[in-house]
């Protein structure tokens, strides 16, 4: 059978250096671009490759190596522009078995291609059903060995007749997981540390009229103080804003860093060309006209970000504000915006450039400071993920901001998140929470994933959530300037008992614990309130302090924030205040800290006292998350996953049309990973009933399962304790006469199970998230009230133990009510177990263990439900590296 092109193997990839690259299938039209990248690699390398001197390769060397079947024999090419740069390839020596060899151009040699190479034919192997790679190596080629040796597989081999022969397993291990995470990270971090460490920016499309997007661009630049070279690109002027212009990048004398592009969309693509051939790093694409104008302009957005990778450019925008970095080595305000934001510890991300300039306003104004702006507009390129990664090592950043109005990567970016959250906070605001609507521009899978497995994913990778900007500000300032807490326990100070019953009345509704008030009055003094607040601090049983101050006869407001802002520099505990209803950190509670900014130990001022308790509590909530272990991935050795992925590619067959399983499948299936189905019979008549009583030795159920019968509160559908021929005969008399037809009913027959709590299990397969699996109580009031938990594997015991414990019908699993508790860990093994399944196998479209009865001695599985779909390639970035939105992508990620 010919095997089409597979485009999905197609990659954009970042290399070691941040800069790009483009991976994809070798095909016969290569054959000159082969022999050109193969005229340009050094003698040493061909001969290293072939273990001869081959100083060219022969038409039928070129037939041969560029006609593959992307079956047995493959090739990856890894392209700069039009020119291939690198080749790795496999050829099927066993069934399971593939030799691999590499060949990387000598200028491009150590920029980690051998690498992603090995990533992407592993990945295509296991798709084609090989399992292991060989490669014979000369001893003197150190790269290539260290390359098989540090991709985290368990490598062995031997040596003869001077070659060295290395053989080892491409099944995905935690090991190699583990160094391909570390390999995007760095790559990704470098990317983007180019465009914030930039020495010589050239403004392409500056222009000498006022009010211009160019010359405000300029301008910006050289009033921000920036300590770099500005360069202006003006093909109709010899100069601009006091700048000599000139006609292209490519004739500016010196290098350059960074290309701000400011001229109309259809001449952009032009700009990308002149931009690479100079050696530019990375372009901010302030133009507009692309994805949010409609199909024409998503289009050229697609062109835009391919040529730009193609040429080893990333790509902030289009449609976008700009970036921003404060430190002040560098003072780069390479944004439309006039407001330099003051230096701190923040760094910002935002995907609208709308609310781009509000938002510097709003910092500002707030005395927050921020290290790092972004303002990513369509966000066709560089994303969020890549900025965590970034901040993740950013030693001026200890906290991220993130504006989302969608999210193309969750998966990913749960992932980096989850690591980022243990080393710095990350507060979010996502848009279209209740819609999940998304904006013109940004082009994301679809997704059927409810909201609430949204919020999940978000709360699972220790993500600060909150509602709107100023809710991000408000636990923002609290972050940035004052400690976390060490629990809920909150004391309230003021000389406003009615603004003090407020704040309690929010602590208790946000789930902090809440000590008596202490009102001191509106007569009390500075000297009064440096008593109570230094009580409180000192009080054991207080984790945070909430003071309330209003205008008061006796005192000024200096006195009270000279108290303040001492006992909040000095306390080890977290002090909000609800000063003067000031909102920010106004001066006077200030610590000083670089450059005159609010610095640790400031004091953070909310409007009203119910804002000051709503950012703590979500501190409180952070804090707990912190505090819990990170958990572990249960190694289950009995699993088989290699046994589940053939049982699944044999029920999707050669056609590969999506199915649902019987029952005999799931309970196969699901008996791979430990979760035992207990068996039932279908039956439509009474002697099929009876039989089938007789094989499962009787004290049985005759139960019916069709989901309409289930949701019916005023209709039995179960008859139990089913003995003999004669109970049999009268269940069924019973149960059909309320059913009706036997067979539309579902009926079924099955073993009796002891009593306990019913509960469902799901997992389904989002074309957006990936996996997700979801826990709650069986019955149609979870159902109505959404009482369910969501995560996305792989998932922890510690994840497992939560969504467990987060429903809110969970107390029935520990005694409510003087119930016996149920056996919760066979309940969490069976989540991890489901979990597990999810992340080995994405053609599991869907799989529900629709009723699962947990008792005090273990669960029982009664009943469960699956599907299995064709998935094209592997989930996007889990075993290979690839960029979001590469061309052979259906839709960006």
């Amino acid at each position: 059978m010919e095997i089409s092109y597979p485009a999905h193997w197609e990659a954009d990839v970042v290399l070691s250096d941040g800069r790009t690259a483009h991976l994809r299938p070798i095909v016969p039209d290569d054959a000159d671009g082969l022999e050109r990248f193969y005229d340009r690699v050094s003698e040493e390398s061909k001969y290293l490759r072939f273990f001869a001197p081959y100083p060219r390769l022969s038409e039928r060397d070129l037939e041969h190596f560029t006609n593959v079947d992307y079956e047995d024999r493959l090739a990856f090419v890894a392209t700069l522009g039009a020119e291939i740069i690198a080749v790795g390839r496999y050829d099927r020596i066993k069934t399971d078995e593939a030799e691999v060899a590499f060949l990387v151009e000598d200028a491009h040699q150590g920029r980690g291609l051998g690498q992603l190479l090995l990533e992407h034919l592993a990945e295509a192997g296991r798709e084609r059903g090989i399992s292991r790679f060989v490669a014979e190596i000369l001893p003197e080629n150190a790269r290539m060995i260290q390359i098989f040796k540090e991709a985290g597989y368990h490598v062995a081999g031997d040596f003869e007749d001077g070659v060295m022969r290395l053989e080892f397993s491409i099944d995905p291990t935690d090991t190699a997981f583990g160094v391909l995470q570390a390999r995007e990270h760095r790559s990704e971090a470098r990317s983007i540390e180019g465009f914030f460490n930039a020495r010589a920016v050239a403004v392409i499309g500056a222009s000498r009229r006022q009010d211009t997007i160019g010359q405000t661009l300029v301008r910006n630049l050289v009033l921000g103080g920036y300590t770099g070279r500005v360069y202006a690109v003006n093909s109709a002027a010899d100069a601009v804003a006091g700048l000599q212009a000139y006609p292209s990048v490519q004739e500016i004398p010196g290098d350059v860093d960074l290309a701000l592009v400011a001229v109309p969309a259809e001449s952009v693509e032009d700009v990308v060309l002149d931009c690479a051939a100079k050696g530019v790093h990375g372009l901010v694409v302030i133009s507009s006209g692309y994805a949010e104008t409609g199909p024409e302009g998503r289009e050229r957005q697609r062109r835009l970000v391919g040529l730009a990778r193609s040429y080893g450019l990333r790509l902030v925008g289009p449609n976008c504000l700009g970036i921003v970095n404060t430190r002040t080595e560098s003072s780069l305000n390479a944004s439309l915006s006039t407001l330099m934001p003051p230096r701190g510890r923040a760094g910002f991300f935002c995907q609208s450039g709308a609310l781009g300039v509000a938002i510097l306003e709003t910092v500002s104004r707030r005395g927050l400071g921020l290290s790092t702006f972004v303002s990513a507009g369509n966000r066709a390129d560089v994303s969020g993920n890549d900025l965590l990664q970034y901040w993740e090592e950013d030693d001026d950043t200890e906290l991220v901001l993130l504006y989302l109005e969608s999210i193309g990567n969750p998966r990913k970016f749960s992932r980096i998140a989850r690591r980022v959250a243990r080393r710095k906070p990350i507060v979010a605001v996502k848009s279209g929470r209740t819609t999940q609507g998304v904006p013109m521009g940004h082009t994301v899978k679809s997704t059927i994933a409810p909201q609430a497995a949204v919020d999940a994913m978000f709360r699972q990778a220790g993500v600060i959530q909150v509602d709107t900007l100023d809710d991000m500000f408000d636990v923002a300032q609290l972050l940035a300037h004052q400690p976390l807490p060490r629990g809920p326990r909150v004391a309230i100070v003021g000389n406003s008992y009615a603004l003090e019953l407020l704040a309690a009345d929010a602590a208790a509704a946000a789930g902090l614990t809440v000590a008596e008030p202490v009102a001191l009055g509106a007569e009390a003094t500075a000297d009064d309130f440096e008593r109570a607040l230094d009580e409180a601090v000192d009080d054991p049983d207080v984790d945070a302090v909430v003071a309330v101050f209003i205008t008061a006869l006796n005192t000024t407001g200096e006195q009270v924030a000279d108290v303040l802002a001492a006992v909040g520099e000095q306390s080890d505990k977290p002090l909000a205040s609800t000063f003067l209803a000031s909102e920010g950190v106004p001066e006077l509670l200030r610590v000083p800290d670089v450059e005159g900014a609010a610095g640790r130990g400031s004091v953070p001022s909310y409007r009203a006292p119910e804002a000051a308790v709503r950012a703590l509590s979500r501190v409180v909530e952070y804090a707990d998350w912190l505090r819990r272990p990170e958990g572990e991935f249960i190694h289950h050795p009995e699993i088989d996953a290699k046994k589940a992925h053939g049982r699944v590619a044999s029920w999707l067959g050669a056609e590969g049309q999506p199915r649902a399983l019987d029952d005999d499948e799931l309970r196969e299936l699901l008996g791979i990973y430990g979760i035992d189905l207990w068996p039932r019979s279908r039956v439509t008549t009474l002697d099929e009933a009876v039989s089938a009583g007789e094989g499962l030795g009787w004290n049985v159920v005759l139960k019916a399962t069709a989901i309409a019968l289930q949701q019916r509160s005023d209709m039995s559908h179960v008859w139990r304790r089913i003995g003999d021929e004669e109970d049999m005969r009268e269940a069924w008399g019973s149960l059909t006469a309320d059913v009706g037809d036997p067979q539309s009913a579902e009926l079924v027959v099955q073993r009796m199970a002891p009593s306990g709590v019913p509960l469902a299990l799901g997992s389904m397969e989002d074309p957006l998230f990936g996996p997700i699996v979801s826990f709650g109580v069986a019955g149609a009031p979870t159902e109505l009230l959404g009482d369910r938990a969501y995560r996305i594997p792989p998932l922890t015991d510690v994840d497992a133990a939560a969504m467990v414990r987060e429903v809110r019908a969970a107390p029935l699993l520990f005694g409510y009510r003087g119930s016996e508790p149920v056996d919760v860990d066979a309940v969490e093994d069976v989540v991890q177990r489901l979990g597990r399944l999810k992340h080995d196998l994405p053609e599991v479209a869907a799989l529900d263990l629709g009723l699962l009865l947990a008792g005090p001695q273990g669960c029982t599985v009664l009943a469960a439900t699956g599907r299995v779909a064709p998935v094209r390639g592997s989930r996007s970035g889990l075993f290979a590296r690839r960029l979001a939105g590469t061309s052979g992508d259906t839709l960006p990620t």
